[in-house]
């Protein structure tokens, strides 16, 4: 039992590594504050407006930063001191939250001030996201980096199922001002982090950032197939197959309301847990590119095979498997853009990979909302699902050097594993 245990519990080795165990331990804290925050504003802003329209603005008010600033995030990343980067991009989100903190105290109500402190708060999340993801090869070894990403993963759907159940506690019984608040107090822990880190300068050659050190990111990735792919397969599960704008109607027609809803949107981020959870044999696969296929296929199907089933509880376990695919695949798509690329990409892979996870789902609302419109929920639901398996097996078919990649390959540098002196040494 002990032996089956530690092939299939989480692998907890990286966090014997100072300066990831605390990067880890901050992101963990400081992103249920920031789910946390995450419903605080879509609640406040419906309070003032009394209109989902002006709620709906509130994403496009975080994507058009972040698209903007996630592709130049990536790019200042790879020329400056990582850590440096991660202290100021960290204070500037920060400085967004006492922003909602006092506009609540003061009870300004003024749309355009929550729209536009979410779009300073994006922008923070844009060179942070990038630069955080570039720094984790730095600071554990290459063969842990799976590992390390399961962690993060896992990590981050604990804050997507605790984050908003905190909320509606605190909406309930105290107020915004206190939401933000406790936003604030949180998010000192990934400041502590960052500024714990050893610095972590440029490897190879440093390109200053701007315009072209951006198209030259893009141009890399068209130049290697199996980035190119590994996002590609993202925005098919993504675009095809994310069911979540149904879930209110779906909660509604069939299973009775609200109640239903929080479990429906609470699924997908209790399935990536018990998976994070259970992912002792991720590190151990070494077909990786073949992995992250058959992951989105295993996601697609589960959602497919979600939007057929009649009872709550069943949808609810379908969707689950489907957030355990959706945790694997992303461990594989975050591993590979990590270990392939050299060092002095990494910034700019990652504000990418930023730009493709923030925007992938928000073109899947659209989607699955637009397509219930013109030919009902379930068609939506179930026909995204197997859109999404067919389209990722043609990828895979048409372009196989996804499929064949396995973990080492690409041209990344060979000294980046310990250029941290001290880095890779338990502390």
């Amino acid at each position: 039992m002990t032996n089956l245990l530690r092939r299939v519990a989480v692998d907890v080795r990286p966090l014997r590594h100072g300066a990831f165990r605390r990067l880890w331990l901050g992101q963990s804290v400081s992103v249920v504050g920031f789910q946390l925050t995450g419903v605080a504003v879509a609640v406040e802003m419906f309070a003032i407006t009394s209109s989902s329209l002006w709620v709906g603005l509130i994403g496009v008010a975080a994507l058009v930063p972040l698209v903007v600033f996630g592709l130049y995030g990536g790019a200042v990343s790879d020329a400056v001191d990582r850590r440096r980067l991660l202290v100021a991009s960290s204070y500037l989100t920060w400085l967004s939250t006492f922003g909602l903190l006092a506009q609540a105290l003061l009870g300004l109500e003024q749309r355009w001030v929550l729209l536009g402190l979410v779009a300073l708060q994006s922008v923070g999340f844009a060179f942070t996201s990038p630069t955080r993801g570039a720094v984790v090869p730095r600071i554990v070894p290459r063969d842990l980096v799976p590992s390390a990403n399961t962690l993060v993963s896992t990590a981050l759907g604990v804050g997507a199922v605790v984050g908003p159940l905190l909320a509606g506690v605190v909406l309930a019984r105290g107020s915004y001002a206190l939401a933000y608040g406790i936003d604030a107090a949180l998010f000192t822990a990934a400041l502590y982090a960052a500024h714990r880190l050893p610095p972590i300068l440029p490897l190879g050659e440093v390109t200053r950032p701007g315009l072209r050190s951006v198209v030259a990111g893009l141009a890399f990735i068209r130049r290697h197939p199996v980035l190119m792919m590994s996002f590609a397969v993202d925005i098919a599960a993504m675009v095809l197959a994310m069911p979540r704008a149904l879930f209110p109607e779906v909660a509604e027609e069939r299973f009775g309301g609200p109640a239903a809803a929080g479990w429906l949107f609470a699924a997908i981020a209790i399935g990536s847990v018990v998976g994070g959870l259970l992912s002792g044999w991720i590190g151990r696969v070494r077909r990786q590119g073949a992995a992250l296929v058959a992951a989105v296929v295993v996601w697609g199907l589960a959602v497919a095979a979600a939007g057929l089933a009649g009872d709550l509880w069943l949808v609810v376990a379908l969707l689950a498997v489907g957030g355990a695919a959706d945790l694997v695949s992303a461990v594989y798509r975050q591993t590979i853009l990590q270990t392939y690329a050299p060092d002095e990409m990494r910034g700019r892979m990652q504000g990418v990979f930023i730009v493709v996870v923030a925007g992938g789902p928000r073109l899947g609302d659209l989607r699955a909302g637009a397509s219930a419109a013109a030919f009902g929920v379930t068609w939506s639901w179930v026909g995204g699902g197997i859109a999404c398996v067919v389209v990722v097996l043609a990828l895979a078919a048409a372009v196989p050097a996804l499929v064949r990649y396995r973990a080492g390959d690409g041209p990344v540098a060979e000294d980046d594993e310990n250029s941290v002196e001290g880095a890779v040494e338990p502390r």
